[in-house]
């Protein structure tokens, strides 16, 4: 592929514009806009509660003013410990109402994860769920956090259920009623202050800072949901994926509030409770991981639930089957593609186009780069050299919503970075129309002898079996060969095979350097946030 050539443009959707003129405004801008213009239009709904436009866009200045009278200043590190519940979203917006940086934490994190991250970041401020709480106690002397504000699960629910009584901590929402509903104002610089220093998963080490700035992540929620064909005002989004990780942040908060869409908000997946969610709700977005859609897919409710309100579907963050993709498709009448991204790139970078006629799906492939994205394949042994159509190499983007760095970590950023592109870590190709296929991570990669194994195609071929639920190939250390590939296993429910019929099933179909040497099944894989397998933990 030559620098500057943008095959995909000759099957670019035509009513996708290429390029966005993005509005020079920090990231809260969009909230504000949409509370201007559908005030009484309904922003969240959780259980049987909903939150208007309007009351989201109060709330948030209430707690950006809540920040200043505890102190805050422009550019300090606000910490959110929370899961998917209304706080998350007002206490983002606030945040960056009054100038200040987002860092979320996952709510499955231990004691060390968090110590880390609230170290790492600098953060003095933390709103914690109640139920969390004992995992701050225990680190907080640790870091640096001065006010440790709580809430509770049903705090904004139908059950107003009332929160633990604790000590040396602030109540979330009686803060917010002493607190003025003004906004504040703050001078901003969009292109260059932080919005949300997002750490990566850690899949392959210790997690990094990714600094994101308002313009990062305003133009890529901007883009996607363009991308995506969004209607202003009439869309209603399954906001089931987990709001402290990217991918959520972005796909299933800042781009249906672009939209003035509804967010059906769903603090914990369980299928059933989903299948209904979307039926009653008439839910015409839902952008989620391969493991969400599998349950789904399993689970004996389905076929007693109408999900034909599903407009599209997108799924990230891992490999998606296309058994799961088809069945998806059939049972929905929806649309369900493949798009990719990274937290370094707020995290979109590819996806499917939209197309009701499904011509543009292509199994497999992670489809074109969003409006104003660029991309190629490079080397993998030096990056520099940019490869020709279907030549294996490394990913790399450039666009508005590639971050600025690593926070603190400039040795770690100038690995990733080079002249305004991104390496983005995953091995891929480009085909002659000008789709994009992950062929497997550059870290994952597993070195026999003096040959190159690729995980994704041997999990592609295991896929196939009936017996398969979920799987993960690694590279085990080998004496002689350096490294042999070997597979861990989730079996169906129900469903009995041997190792030996799992071999010999795969081995069938690969050259013999490529061939598994051992399985191992268990009962369930390590997943980060974001369902994505923790392959670093199987290694060890």
């Amino acid at each position: 592929m030559v620098t500057g050539e943008k095959p995909w443009f000759k099957l670019w959707p035509a009513d996708v514009p290429k390029n966005i003129d993005y509005p020079a405004v920090p990231l809260q801008g969009i909230l504000q806009e949409t509370a201007k213009e559908f005030p009484e239009k309904v922003a969240i709904i959780y259980g049987n509660s909903e939150i208007t436009y309007l009351q989201l866009d109060l709330l948030s200045n209430q707690f950006a003013n809540t920040l200043t009278k505890l102190g805050f200043k422009k550019a300090d590190r606000v910490a959110l410990f929370l899961p998917n519940i209304p706080q998350f979203e007002i206490a983002y917006f606030g945040v960056l109402k009054v100038g200040g940086v987002v860092t979320a934490i996952s709510p499955l994190y231990r004691e060390r994860e968090v110590e880390y991250q609230l170290h790492d970041s600098g953060a003095q401020t933390i709103v914690v769920l109640d139920s969390l709480y004992s995992i701050v106690e225990k680190v907080r002397e640790k870091t640096q956090v001065k006010q440790v504000i709580i809430t509770g699960l049903n705090e904004y629910g139908s059950e107003n259920s009332p929160i633990l009584a604790i000590p040396n901590a602030l109540n979330f929402k009686q803060l917010l009623k002493i607190s003025s509903k003004t906004p504040p104002k703050v001078k901003f610089k969009p292109l260059e202050d932080l919005a949300v220093l997002q750490y990566t998963g850690g899949t392959t080490g210790k997690a990094k800072g990714a600094m994101l700035t308002h313009t990062n992540l305003l133009s890529n929620a901007l883009a996607f949901a363009t991308y995506i064909k969004g209607v202003k005002g009439q869309e209603t989004f399954l906001t089931a994926l987990p709001l402290f990780h990217i991918y959520g942040m972005t796909t299933s908060m800042t781009v249906p509030i672009s939209l003035a869409a509804k967010m059906v908000l769903i603090h914990k997946f369980v299928p059933s409770t989903v299948l209904e969610s979307i039926q009653n709700r008439k839910v015409t977005v839902f952008c989620g991981v391969p493991t969400m859609y599998s349950a789904l897919l399993a689970n004996p409710e389905l076929r007693k639930c109408d999900l034909t309100s599903i407009r599209v579907c997108i799924s990230g963050a891992s490999y998606l089957s296309a058994q799961i993709q088809k069945k998806f498709m059939q049972i929905t009448g929806g649309f369900l593609a493949e798009g990719y991204g990274l937290t370094e790139a707020s995290p979109v970078t590819h996806c499917t186009p939209v197309d009701k006629s499904m011509k543009t799906v292509k199994v497999g492939s992670i489809g074109f780069p969003l409006p104003d994205t660029e991309a190629r394949i490079v080397d993998l042994k030096t990056g520099e050299k940019t490869l020709e159509v279907g030549e294996t190499g490394e990913l790399e983007v450039k666009g508005p919503q590639v971050m600025q760095g690593y926070w603190q970590n400039a040795e770690e950023t100038a690995l990733v970075l080079r002249e305004g592109w991104l390496l983005t870590g995953d091995i891929a190709h480009m085909d002659q129309n000008g789709y994009f296929y992950i062929t497997d991570r550059k870290k994952d990669l597993i070195k026999t002898k003096d040959y190159s194994v690729y995980p994704r195609e041997l999990e592609d071929i295991l896929y196939e079996h009936p017996a398969v639920k979920q799987c993960a190939v690694v590279g085990k250390p080998d004496r002689i060969a350096c490294e042999v590939p070997k597979a861990f296993i989730v079996l169906k429910e129900g469903a009995t095979v041997s190792a030996e019929e799992i071999i010999a099933f795969v081995n069938d179909k690969v050259a013999s350097y490529k061939a598994i040497r051992e399985v191992e099944f268990r009962k369930e894989l390590p997943l980060n946030a974001a369902s994505k397998v923790l392959k670093r933990i199987l290694k060890e």
